[in-house]
């Protein structure tokens, strides 16, 4: 397993917010589960399309570890596993709206290369 080679140097609130949802998939993820309220894996990993299973599970991990996603599992057979966002999570969704309407004022991205959440997105 990864092990930092130095401890964390937040020092803004900014780079806690950054270390939170920056990234190329952690803001996707809460983006898909904004939209979509509660998935299970399989169905979050189909929203997602070109990841991986192990980012994606890394990538759960570290959010459920940040108390922005909830992990719920049932003691059924099949096992059952549900992803949604917590109270925390959700407060997240308008700072991510309002980055995306102002990204979208200055970057456009049409066609193929669009990511399906985006293109349902009415923030861009």
């Amino acid at each position: 397993m990864y092990q930092r080679k130095l401890e964390k140097d937040i020092r803004c609130p900014l780079e806690y917010g950054l270390e939170i949802f920056g990234g190329k998939w952690k803001s996707r993820v809460i983006c898909v589960l904004a939209a979509k309220d509660t998935l299970r894996y399989s169905e979050l990993r189909k929203e997602m399309s070109n990841i991986t299973d192990a980012v994606l599970a890394a990538t759960l991990k570290d959010l459920i570890a940040n108390d922005i996603v909830q992990r719920r599992s049932y003691d059924e057979i099949p096992p059952r596993v549900e992803y949604r966002l917590t109270e925390k999570g959700a407060s997240v969704v308008p700072i991510l709206q309002s980055i995306c309407h102002w990204s979208g004022a200055y970057h456009k991205e049409e066609g193929e290369l669009t990511l399906a959440q985006c293109q349902k997105c009415d923030y861009h």
